[in-house]
């Protein structure tokens, strides 16, 4: 596990990727989330390796890229923030039929302990190409992340419905980071 590997986890539509992009703007080593890069990747190949097709193909390659993604930044100085990752990958991967999550996990805890957790936000929810579950179905996998991250140990904080600057200064203060000003 490392402690400077700060996981962004939750609800599809909660605002992960706008905190991270607030992140990067400040200065932060950021991870964009897997899932997206590969539905990306996949509609520009014309592949099937998507959720809405083949969830399992899906998840094998988010959690094939999720741990490329951790041993690229395994020397980084400083937090390195990850929007999703391993654990969600490793989810996705149960849910398809795969391997039970403490398989797929072998190092039950990657990412440091304290892991920030958005919460379900009708309001903001949209689908779109990348992105086309039901609001219905990110609650259910909202719930399924909660439930896995007690499991494995890790102490869920779930970041309120607040701006992004609010939210910036909440995931900084919470592991003392004071670089740059939200």
């Amino acid at each position: 596990m490392s402690e400077n590997f700060i996981l962004l986890t939750g609800c599809s539509g909660g605002g992960k990727t706008t905190l991270l992009e607030a992140l990067s703007a400040l200065g932060h080593a950021t991870v964009p989330e897997p899932g997206r890069r590969i539905v990306a990747e996949e509609l520009a190949s014309e592949g099937t390796a998507l959720p809405w097709v083949d969830l399992q193909r899906f998840a094998v390659r988010a959690v094939a890229m999720s741990k490329a993604d951790l041993q690229a930044t395994r020397g980084a100085e400083g937090p390195v923030f990850f929007d999703r990752g391993l654990i969600d990958a490793a989810l996705a991967l149960e849910v398809s039929g795969g391997p039970p999550k403490e398989v797929t996990l072998p190092d039950r805890r990657p990412y440091a302990r304290q892991v920030f957790v958005v919460p379900p936000w009708p309001e903001k929810f949209a689908t779109d190409a990348e992105r086309r579950h039901s609001f219905d179905a990110a609650v259910d996998e909202y719930e399924r992340i909660l439930r896995a991250l007690d499991e494995l140990g890790y102490e869920a904080v779930l970041l309120p419905r607040l701006t992004v600057r609010e939210r910036v200064e909440i995931v900084l203060q919470s592991f003392g980071s004071g670089k740059g000003e939200p």
